[in-house]
């Protein structure tokens, strides 16, 4: 299937950083993030094919046509190298993007994603996708909110919590499913190594799915990396310390400008 035009919204002025959403979230996910950066950057945040105002093709979906919405985004824009932040399923993206056009890429930020998945991982993330094609993903809503997000937090932010869940259910059931299944099925460790550009690499502490000992494998495999692991969070680290990630990426993109 061929690249799509992705909606997008863009804002800030300095060096371009691209901003790859996670599974049935929104570039409004980027806000808080964005807000912190684009006094020196220009933030360009878009909707995955199938979510918030991009168009939604047919699925099955492939991590490849997702890059190529990417390349269409960034020929589209005119910018000659980029950064790519991506969170999640966004955080395959950019490292896919970069092998695939390693000229165009100043450097990616990995967050809260996963690679180097043992056969028990692996099962775990599928059944997931099992039970959204089974029941729906309304279904599994109540995992969810386990997953991503400390008790502390959803005990104190139930507004924010039911914004994140409400992106999900508006997200087409197939799209959700397909997307999830991307996600599960992409295995970045047969070619980290191939990555040439500079790596962040950060993700929450008790992140079940995308887990410290699975990032400091990524960390090992990246040929230039940088491995950040937050105290505490869970996987929603865009929500709930916005702040604290903002500050990491700002500090990476410093130290890569600099060298």
């Amino acid at each position: 299937m061929p690249a799509i035009d992705v909606s997008f919204q863009i804002c800030g002025d300095g060096p371009p950083i691209y901003f790859a959403h996670g599974i049935g979230a929104r570039k409004s996910s980027w806000d808080s993030i964005v807000n912190l950066l684009q006094d020196i950057y220009t933030c360009i945040a878009y909707d995955q094919r199938g979510h918030g105002d991009s168009p939604c093709p047919s699925v099955p979906y492939s991590l490849d046509e997702l890059v190529a919405d990417l390349e269409r985004l960034r020929s589209k824009l005119g910018h000659e190298q980029i950064h790519i932040v991506g969170h999640s399923l966004g955080g395959q993206i950019g490292p896919a993007y970069a092998r695939t056009f390693p000229d165009r890429v100043l450097s990616v930020s990995l967050l809260s994603t996963a690679a180097f998945r043992t056969e028990e991982d692996s099962t775990k993330v599928k059944g997931v996708v099992s039970a959204i094609q089974r029941d729906g993903s309304a279904e599994v809503l109540p995992t969810l909110i386990d997953r991503w997000f400390t008790d502390e937090f959803a005990q104190n932010n139930p507004n924010a919590i039911s914004a994140r869940l409400q992106q999900v259910v508006d997200t087409p059931e197939d799209v959700f499913a397909a997307v999830f299944d991307v996600y599960a099925s992409t295995e970045m460790s047969e070619w980290l190594e191939q990555v040439a550009a500079p790596c962040l690499v950060l993700t929450g502490e008790n992140d079940g799915g995308c887990n410290p000992r699975l990032n400091r494998l990524i960390h090992a495999a990246l040929e230039d990396s940088e491995l950040v692991i937050l105290p505490r969070l869970k996987h929603s680290i865009l929500i709930e310390a916005p702040d604290a990630v903002a500050r990491n990426i700002r500090a990476f993109l410093q130290r890569v400008s600099s060298t």
